[in-house]
């Protein structure tokens, strides 16, 4: 006769103090020498479930201990951008609400109807019931800690890019990056998420492991100005980095392999209308070395010329314009 298998429990309340073996254990996040960042008021952290009986909140409530995973987002994130900074850096958030229900989407961070110091994270059941079993402790966490950096980081004017980025780069910091997550070149810097996180965690290796919590604390003190600010962040100017750190993975500058093709075309394109020329008398076109007659007869013979350049063609050589950028629907 076997023993029945132990109650779950109850994820509002914190992790049992009973050891659990190590073959059982989720890999814990990286940890850091930093002591502990204290804001100047300890926030109220509340759990609102919207309905129990779906299978999302089914699988909150049994993978995550609420009060810990709160807890331990909240010290993961001020641990990454304000450690070593004075306590009047940190926003005066005091109170965060996790808001489990029914919508679309992921998650999202808002102010509350109160004021803007009470935030409300809303993480969907709908995505977390989507998600793969064995990944979907690890994932509910890392979007905690995500959504969890809206409650606390200045933004100030910044690229919602660069919001973004920094929010999944304290996800990645904090050891709960999805294993889909890659380093990309394509796209702009600002392009978010991870694409930016890994652009800062690059500028971490090249301009000091504070950097992430310099630019924050630049944003809290002189708003966001692209050029004056990155050179204050990191002595460059955003787009430099960007390239070093495509340059970094290995990438050529798209930029210029784009302007290469764009000419070839461009020369081609002039090379191929370079034997059709407009008269002035007629505004039509001939071949070279056979002009266009004025009068009646040619009338008769409009088709042969007619003008065939393309609407960009004669928009860059002057002409008359009435051919539309935009080709006709077919009939």
């Amino acid at each position: 006769m076997t023993s029945a298998a132990p109650a779950p429990q109850s994820s509002a309340m914190p992790p049992s103090q009973h050891p659990i073996s190590s073959s059982t254990q989720s890999p814990q996040p990286a940890t850091s020498d930093h002591s502990p960042v204290k804001p100047h008021r300890k926030p109220l952290l509340r759990l609102e479930i919207r309905d129990l009986t779906s299978p999302g909140a089914r699988s909150f409530l049994r993978l995550l201990h609420a009060s810990s995973s709160i807890e331990d987002a909240v010290s993961s994130v001020l641990r990454l951008l304000y450690s070593g900074l004075p306590r009047h850096c940190i926003p005066p958030t005091r109170s965060v609400t996790l808001v489990i229900r029914s919508m679309g989407g992921v998650a999202y961070t808002t102010g509350s109807d109160i004021d803007g110091d009470h935030k409300e994270i809303h993480f969907s059941t709908d995505y977390i019931s989507h998600v793969p079993e064995a990944r979907q402790k690890e994932e509910m966490e890392g979007v905690i800690v995500h959504e969890m950096v809206h409650c606390w980081q200045h933004s100030n004017g910044a690229p919602g890019g660069l919001i973004e980025g920094i929010a999944d780069w304290v996800r990645l910091k904090a050891g709960y990056a999805p294993p889909h997550w890659r380093r990309h070149a394509d796209g702009q810097w600002d392009s978010g998420y991870e694409r930016t996180g890994y652009f800062l965690e690059w500028l971490e290796k090249e301009h000091g492991e504070d950097v992430v919590r310099r630019i924050n604390e630049c944003l809290r003190q002189d708003g966001y100005d692209e050029e004056p600010f990155w050179e204050k962040c990191c002595g460059k100017s955003v787009s430099k980095l960007w390239e070093e750190y495509r340059a970094s993975l290995g990438h050529a500058d798209e930029h210029q392999r784009n302007d290469k093709a764009d000419s070839g075309r461009q020369d081609s394109a002039e090379k191929n209308e370079a034997e059709h020329v407009e008269t002035p008398e007629t505004g039509e076109s001939s071949t070279l070395g056979e002009p266009a007659e004025a009068g009646p007869d040619n009338e008769l013979d409009a088709d042969k010329h007619k003008d065939t350049r393309s609407a960009r063609v004669k928009a860059r050589r002057g002409g008359n314009m009435h051919v539309p950028v935009r080709p006709l629907p077919d009939i």
